[in-house]
């Protein structure tokens, strides 16, 4: 007889589950298809996660001081190892008035797919959101994804009317470029 085993615990992120968060990320840039871009390291996680932690060197980007703007949670098994996260971050709504939580990435390790940690996981942000007031947890998904069918499961609904946009690379550059520059006739 095989004892069953324990639901995953999830609790906010700590400074150890770096590294195993740090290779899940890679795991998801993997089956999304994209691993040559994704250069997240520990150090930069780190920095994000836990820009004040003592005795952790601050990355040039992470001023001293400075409060944590990206915020984690994990899955852990009975090893507390974690099998799963969800990193986010606070946005806000010029029409509601009130912050939201912007789900950056949600991974779920294969093994424990379909065991109900990434709807706890999930359920944990939405739980931070009326505890708090904000109105809004919001995300993205690659449109081949399967797990629109659970999304839209839970009530999520897909915002097919608003279309990303991204601005990175030497268009970035070239448009911080013309911060100081002087107006010209043709500026929006």
């Amino acid at each position: 007889m095989t004892l069953p085993v324990p639901a995953p615990t999830i609790r906010p992120a700590r400074p150890e589950d770096v590294p195993a968060v740090v290779a899940m990320v890679h795991e998801l840039a993997d089956y999304e298809r994209a691993p040559e871009q994704c250069h997240l390291t520990e150090e930069q996680l780190t920095a994000a996660l836990f820009p004040t932690a003592p005795g952790r060197g601050v990355a040039s980007d992470a001023p001293s001081g400075r409060s944590a703007a990206l915020f984690g949670h994990v899955a852990v098994d009975a090893a507390d190892q974690p099998v799963a996260f969800a990193l986010w971050f606070l946005n806000f709504s010029t029409w509601e008035g009130v912050h939201g939580i912007y789900l950056e990435d949600l991974y779920v390790r294969p093994a424990v797919r379909g065991t109900g940690v990434g709807r706890r996981l999930l359920a944990t942000l939405a739980a931070i959101c009326v505890e708090r007031g904000y109105r809004r947890l919001e995300w993205w998904m690659i449109n081949w994804n399967p797990a629109a069918r659970f999304y839209s499961s839970i009530g999520a609904t897909p915002m097919d009317e608003w279309v990303p946009y991204r601005l990175t690379g030497t268009a970035l550059h070239d448009l911080a470029a013309q911060a100081f520059a002087a107006p010209t006739h043709s500026d929006a």
